[in-house]
């Protein structure tokens, strides 16, 4: 099973700042790295190497306010529903406007474990099949949302 972490750090956003967002790690590792090793390939393709894993972490309201966004609530206000299938963001892009360049999946939620599937980004067609799925234990992905507040 795989351990998640929601952390509240800071990173530049519009080459200005640095601005509080979510940062999430999976197995130790930082969200945006994982998708840059999946998105290299595709980015290199298009002669643009330095767009894989551009991403930046959300508000820290999604996790402070008592959104659900990460419990397969998506918060469609802030963040749209950019698919259409009920996807959540859980990464936007680097100039702050999270639906301009976001990474989304799939979040289902049991009785046991938190899902995530289907990846996404932006608005490229690429194959991100190569990131996740993850699969988190239930309680410990619900403290670590609470830890992050």
């Amino acid at each position: 099973m795989d351990s998640v972490a929601f952390r509240i750090e800071l990173e530049e956003l519009a080459g200005e700042g640095p601005f509080p967002v979510v940062a999430i790690y999976v197995d130790g590792n930082k969200l945006q790295d994982l998708a840059r090793v999946v998105e290299h390939p595709f980015a290199e393709a298009e002669g643009n190497a330095s767009l894989a894993g551009k991403y930046a972490g959300l508000s820290p309201s999604t996790v402070t306010r008592g959104s659900r966004h990460f419990m397969g609530e998506p918060d469609e206000v802030e963040f749209g529903d950019e698919f259409g299938d009920g996807e959540t963001v859980l990464l936007g892009c680097v100039c702050g406007e999270p639906s301009c360049w976001p990474l989304t999946a799939q979040v289902e939620v049991g009785g046991a474990t938190v899902t995530w599937t289907d990846f996404r980004t932006g608005h490229r067609d690429w194959d991100l099949s190569g990131l996740g799925p993850f699969v988190f234990d239930r309680h410990q992905y619900e403290t670590a949302l609470v830890a992050a507040k």
